[in-house]
């Protein structure tokens, strides 16, 4: 399937994302992605009436799609609509929560190419509205999660565009964001930061 940005550039996806990946889980957790991890506690969250949150679908509009039997259909090429803008988003407590959600394998920052200027526009706004906006990181070498405040996330942004770092050092995480622990259920509690953030 052919996939194309609003410009109508063709999406191409790194040869090294195609590559199978070697990470070393922990056998309870062996597979999982973020993303995933994420989704599990927000079903938990809807289930035991704490919040409502979900992933926010990826804006695409079909152009293209072949039918090989009457019960089938395959999309062969589809456009990015609009760029889409943080990953999930919902509702806590009235609290209006939106947050982006990444994943890096490098073991010493976060790359801050990895998050991009229409998300920090789209967090800033909803900032403004008194919107809870956060980053959400997993250093999947170490199996570490942190929570990272919107404002915090602005600050090393600024310091990017100032010419300064290009990255965020774990270091930095440890200083200035908030670890979440794993745990049973959900696994990755980031509404419990939310909770006493905000109390």
């Amino acid at each position: 399937m052919a996939i194309h940005y609003p410009n109508g550039k063709a999406y191409e996806p790194k040869k090294e994302l195609l590559k199978i990946s070697k990470k070393d889980y922990s056998f309870s957790n062996r597979g999982k992605t973020l993303e995933d991890e994420l989704s599990e506690a927000n079903e938990y969250y809807l289930s035991n009436d704490i919040a409502v949150i979900y992933k926010k679908p990826i804006p695409i509009q079909v152009v293209k799609v072949d039918y090989p039997s009457r019960s089938g259909a395959v999309i062969k090429e589809a456009y990015y609509r609009t760029p889409s803008t943080t990953d999930f988003n919902g509702v806590y407590q009235g609290k209006y929560i939106d947050f982006e959600a990444k994943e890096t394998e490098n073991r010493t920052a976060f790359p801050l190419k990895n998050v991009h200027l229409h998300q920090m526009d789209h967090m800033n706004r909803v900032s403004k509205q008194n919107g809870v906006c956060f980053l959400l990181v997993r250093f999947s070498a170490f199996d570490r999660y942190f929570y990272l405040p919107f404002a915090q996330l602005q600050s090393f942004w600024e310091r990017m565009q100032a010419g300064g770092r290009k990255s965020i050092a774990l270091t930095e995480f440890e200083e200035q964001a908030i670890e979440i622990t794993p745990k049973y259920a959900p696994r990755i509690d980031y509404l419990k930061i939310v909770n006493n953030l905000n109390a």
